[in-house]
């Protein structure tokens, strides 16, 4: 694969200041594809540096500009599908199919609706003698994760731009190769220099020197809620302003008049797709005492047939990390009706497709994020019971329910303490806002309400 020897600051790939490299590795054969620089605080503050030289004339280009840059990055992106599936394959190890119609395509349509958004959105209005301006926050810290390296990218990226923020992003260490393709589309496609910067390097060095930098005015992260407590607490003590989209343990909720064969099958692929490494993915099935072991038997033969058809997860620790909870869900009582603590293939870091049944809530595997293709199934005496059992975790970040009639699911969604919840399977929308309740973040990304966590607020009276 091809990498970078440098940094993307200002405009330009310019050297490392500091000599050391993060190997990156294709997790299905273990075998480094690439190296790119880590790193250092000096990097750090050349990008901040560069970001706030850039800010005032980004911030003053006219909407209509910014869209058209956006524009632009979204058909670079477009032309430049192929290449990115491949290496989001290569690093992350994602099935191609997948890369393709996830980690390639979706990016593309999120970074042209926020051209849309950034040419249409009202970024004044009047209100009674006031005039009301939506102005850019500043330079951001942009701290994205592996699971969908681009897509997270994009998300945060894309919004910044449109609304007049200038960024420094640090990828994950595990995916930065698509982020430096990334980089590149950003120069393809005209976004003036120092408006965007690329920081490769390891979380504790390059990204706590960009969330304590006094020339970041807002941090955008995803990744763990420990990880997100400590960024936003180092913000905090500068009263910078934070978005973060946490971790999760989402609720797929069955109720006795759903097609169980449908809500089964479909909730055993949501939490398969992508290694189970989604932090939305619906890892806990709740169902109806009455339709219980019909739904085990349906779930267990439903992942017994992703046993070829999905990658490894990401680098070895993530593998052990996720062995390791297999085992403690044997060792609380849970019934493993499919999959096994063991690797299923000798090289790779590979996890076999897992099903719990007879999980009740107090278990480990029903209340930490695992962020593995691993489901526990949790059995409910009536709706209460199921409605108690959904909102009993730290998390509230997506969910799902299923019901005979569209209404019944609606009305039992409007009871989750949860940022996005499904209903009876529904599509992925890049539009709607995606974020958490409780410890599964603060803010939203994706659509207006994506675009708005990147302005402030000033009132004019006349």
């Amino acid at each position: 694969m091809k990498a970078h020897d440098g940094m993307y600051i200002d405009g330009e790939w310019r050297p490392a200041t500091g000599p050391d490299v993060i190997e990156v590795v294709n997790p299905a054969d273990e075998q480094v594809i690439g190296r790119v620089p880590a790193g250092t605080a000096e990097d750090v503050d050349l990008a901040v540096r560069a970001a706030r030289a850039a800010l005032p004339a980004w911030a003053a280009t006219a909407p209509a500009e910014r869209a058209a840059r956006l524009a632009a990055l979204r058909d670079v992106l477009a032309a430049r599908e192929d290449e990115i599936a491949e290496t989001v394959t290569a690093e992350l190890g994602s099935p191609l199919k997948f890369s393709q119609n996830v980690h390639a395509a979706v990016p593309v349509a999120v970074a042209g609706s926020y051209a849309e958004l950034a040419a249409t959105h009202p970024f004044e209005e009047k209100v009674g003698n006031s005039t009301v301006h939506l102005e850019p926050v500043g330079v951001v810290a942009a701290i994205t994760p592996w699971n969908y390296p681009l897509h997270q990218i994009v998300a945060k990226v894309a919004p910044a731009l449109a609304a007049g923020c200038t960024v420094v992003l640090k990828p994950a260490e595990d995916t930065p190769l698509v982020a430096q393709l990334f980089a590149e589309a950003v120069h393809e496609a005209g976004v003036p220099a120092g408006v965007f910067n690329l920081v490769t390097g390891l979380g504790p060095v390059a990204g706590q020197a960009l969330a304590e930098h006094p020339g970041v005015d807002l941090v955008s992260f995803t990744g763990s809620t420990a990880v997100g407590r400590r960024i936003g607490a180092t913000a905090g003590a500068a009263l910078k302003k934070v978005a973060l989209e946490l971790g999760g343990k989402s609720a797929n909720v069955i109720l006795p008049s759903a097609d169980l064969a449908k809500a089964v099958n479909v909730g055993v692929a949501n939490v398969m797709s992508n290694s189970g490494q989604t932090c939305s993915a619906w890892t806990r099935m709740l169902v109806h005492r009455d339709q219980y072991e019909e739904a085990v038997e349906l779930a267990a033969a439903a992942a017994a047939k992703y046993g070829e058809r999905i990658g490894p997860v990401v680098n070895a620790k993530q593998q052990a990390r996720v062995r390791g909870y297999i085992e403690k869900g044997v060792a609380e009582g849970a019934r493993l009706v499919a999959g096994s603590p063991e690797s299923p293939r000798e090289q790779g870091y590979f996890v076999a497709p897992t099903v719990f049944a007879d999980v009740t809530s107090e278990m480990t595997i029903a209340q930490e994020e695992i962020f593995g293709p691993v489901l526990s199934i949790l059995r409910y005496e009536d709706e209460e019971d199921a409605l108690r059992i959904a909102n009993g975790t730290v998390y509230g970040l997506a969910g799902a329910v299923w019901a005979g009639e569209e209404a019944e699911a609606v009305a039992f969604a409007r009871r989750m303490d949860t940022g996005q919840v499904d209903i009876n399977g529904g599509r992925f929308n890049p539009l709607a806002p995606f974020g958490g309740y409780k410890q599964s973040g603060v803010g939203r990304e994706l659509g207006s309400h994506g675009l708005t966590e990147y302005l402030q607020t000033k009132s004019l009276q006349f």
